[in-house]
């Protein structure tokens, strides 16, 4: 199975180290909403765009783990991808992490396959974890922000509060029951609907904050659209 291993720095019980962590399976859960009106406006900013409903709400798409990256800049092929600021569990050395990261998906090839729309991009993570159990108790207190530049303009893109999305235990049971998620494996926990809507941008950051811990981890990376010849 391809993977790949990214360098991180890992914040747990009070200390932090670097290490190199191997993840060889990516999975981007999507519709992840608790608040079904939230889940349905997302839902409908999607299929105004061309993009079917899901078949089940969650719904879990299977990605390249080679897609991930920690790299500021990644290629896209023309001008219909988008980035997507997400929570990210990862299962490693018998731990449970989470960091933050950007489903970029092209919103052309969405309209016909999701599956493919995902495998499309890479997928930009924030090279920080902080361990779950460290943020169990004020998890829903959690907040995601996104910020695009779009014309030479950073504008807030999406924000929100984790206790809008399922938690890790319910989103991991739902997918992998009692055995729980399987060592090497990250998965993108769902997203926010867009503030003015999906749109690509030049540039997208993105965050999660802590505000109990007062901590934030940060990420961006510039968009560079490849011509296609046909």
């Amino acid at each position: 199975m391809s993977g790949t291993t990214i360098d991180v720095l890992v914040h747990a019980n009070g200390g932090a180290t670097r290490q190199p962590v191997t993840l060889d399976r990516l999975v981007i859960a999507g519709w992840t909403g608790r608040d079904p009106v939230a889940r349905d406006k997302h839902i409908a900013e999607l299929e105004e765009l061309g993009i079917p409903r899901p078949a089940t709400t969650p719904i879990y798409y299977e990605v390249a783990a080679s897609r991930l990256t920690t790299s500021d800049r990644i290629e896209v092929s023309g001008g219909d991808s988008s980035g997507e600021v997400e929570f990210v569990l990862v299962k490693s050395g018998g731990r449970l992490l989470v960091g933050v990261g950007s489903d970029h998906t092209d919103r052309k090839v969405e309209t016909y396959n999701i599956t493919v729309s995902k495998q499309m991009c890479d997928k930009p993570v924030a090279p920080e974890l902080w361990l779950v159990d460290d943020v169990a108790a004020h998890w829903d207190r959690l907040m995601l922000r996104a910020y695009a530049t779009i014309g030479g303009e950073r504008v807030l893109y999406q924000e929100g509060a984790l206790s809008g999305m399922l938690a890790p235990a319910d989103l991991i049971a739902r997918r992998y029951g009692e055995a729980g998620m399987p060592e090497g494996t990250a998965m993108f926990g769902g997203t926010f609907a867009a503030l003015g809507g999906i749109r690509s941008a030049d540039r997208f950051d993105f965050e999660l904050v802590d505000p109990v811990l007062d901590r934030v981890i940060r990420h961006g990376y510039a968009v560079q659209q490849l011509v296609i010849a046909g």
